[in-house]
């Protein structure tokens, strides 16, 4: 059978795609983990396998997440908005969802106090460089 994915609406564009926008968010705790788009085969892949898939706009191709590093997201549920142009991933996530090492994207938050000024408030998982070999 198909997927009929016609209820969602790819309305942004970016680099030529239709896309909708991803919000990653841990099932359990409900921190959010990182934003990302998801074009319809991201979606459909998403949907059949369990496993978050996105589009890299930096790498304009499809993007398994853990591809690389093993730290795959795995789905427990999404959530659709009311313009069903984006949503909200309820995933599992092993190791660690940002590239840079952290837990979630979100490690920094702006310090009011000290001239507006991005301060680190997460430790990190891993480092990358031993993730991500060159190779």
């Amino acid at each position: 059978m198909a997927m009929d994915l016609s209820r969602f609406n790819f309305r942004h564009r970016l680099g030529g795609e239709k896309l909708l926008t991803a919000v990653a968010q841990d099932y359990q705790s409900g921190e959010v983990l990182m934003v990302a788009f998801m074009n319809q085969e991201a979606l459909k892949f998403t949907l059949e396998t369990g496993v978050a898939h996105y589009w890299s706009t930096s790498r304009n191709r499809i993007w398994l997440k853990g591809e690389s590093s093993g730290h795959q997201q795995l789905v427990e549920e999404i959530l659709v908005d009311c313009d069903a142009d984006a949503l909200v991933l309820k995933i599992k996530q092993e190791g660690a969802a940002c590239h840079e090492g952290y837990y979630s994207c979100f490690f920094r938050k702006v310090d009011f106090d000290d001239g507006f000024k991005l301060k680190i408030i997460r430790d990190k998982v891993f480092e990358p460089e031993q993730i991500y070999k060159e190779g």
